[in-house]
């Protein structure tokens, strides 16, 4: 079964106008924040892509659509509400800002389409899942379906708990110990990983299996090193001090965990 070069083309280049055009509208609400709801989209509508034109079996294409849809428009959608339109800019986009001086609004339209290359990658997982020719539903897709249910439920309440602990004024400079953020400090990433597993098992089968591990491993890599917990924990080390600095010492920065006892 050959590579569907044509689709994946067409994708590279709607990624590239669709940032753009989310760099436009970046400049209209004056918050760099909108970039990563531009990124969650652009993954969704490249998975609907893909699966309307994969060669595939057609239930696994639909179940591919709606599962890959579904958490993109989820957390698209939830970024523009809580990043964009009722919360200030993220303190990491004002960090780069800053620090870019008189460079700034040129380093932030090409941050705007290196997101257009993460689209492009992050896509590439639901190539195997669109071709693969086995019908529904095997062993291997109920897992993959019972890891996506986890992982979306998963990071929905822990965005929903954090969401609610910052809402109440009397928590303001403390750091959010509730629910699932008491066994992780970052217990939505840690969810945002798991949802990439569940496309490895959708695509056992397919020829191109291999490229679903680009997800997870790609994910892991981008939240540990470049944009998700060193920019976040240095920002909240700076707007909460010592509250979190103990936060650290006592939580697990990824995989959640009992806490640890803290006798300092």
């Amino acid at each position: 079964m050959p590579v569907p070069l044509a689709t994946i083309a067409f994708v590279c280049v709607g990624a590239v106008v669709w940032m753009v055009i989310f760099y436009a509208l970046r400049r209209i609400v004056q918050n760099a924040g909108i970039v990563d709801a531009g990124w969650a989209l652009g993954v969704g509508l490249a998975a609907v892509t893909y699966a309307a034109t994969g060669a595939g079996d057609p239930f696994r294409r639909l179940l591919l659509g709606v599962l890959a849809g579904t958490w993109s428009f989820r957390l698209g959608f939830f970024l523009l509400r809580d990043r964009v339109f009722k919360g200030k800019e993220d303190g990491r986009y004002q960090s780069l800002m800053d620090s870019w001086g008189e460079r700034a609004e040129r380093k932030l339209f090409r941050l705007f389409l290196v997101q257009a290359i993460f689209i492009v990658l992050f896509s590439l997982p639901f190539l195997p899942v669109a071709g693969s020719p086995l019908r529904l539903f095997t062993p291997w897709d109920l897992l993959g379906l019972t890891i996506w249910l986890a992982a979306v439920a998963g990071e929905s309440i822990a965005d929903r708990q954090l969401a609610s602990w910052r809402a109440n004024e009397e928590h303001r400079g403390r750091t959010c110990r509730y629910g699932l953020w008491k066994y992780s400090r970052h217990p939505n990433y840690f969810f945002e990983w798991l949802h990439w597993w569940a496309y490895v098992f959708l695509a056992v089968g397919s020829p191109w299996w291999y490229l679903t591990l680009l997800g997870p491993a790609v994910m892991l890599f981008v939240l540990y090193r470049v944009t998700g917990i060193p920019y976040t924990e240095a920002q909240a080390l700076k707007s909460r001090g010592a509250d979190y600095a103990r936060y650290q010492q006592t939580t697990s920065a990824f995989f959640p965990w009992f806490p640890r006892r803290n006798d300092s």
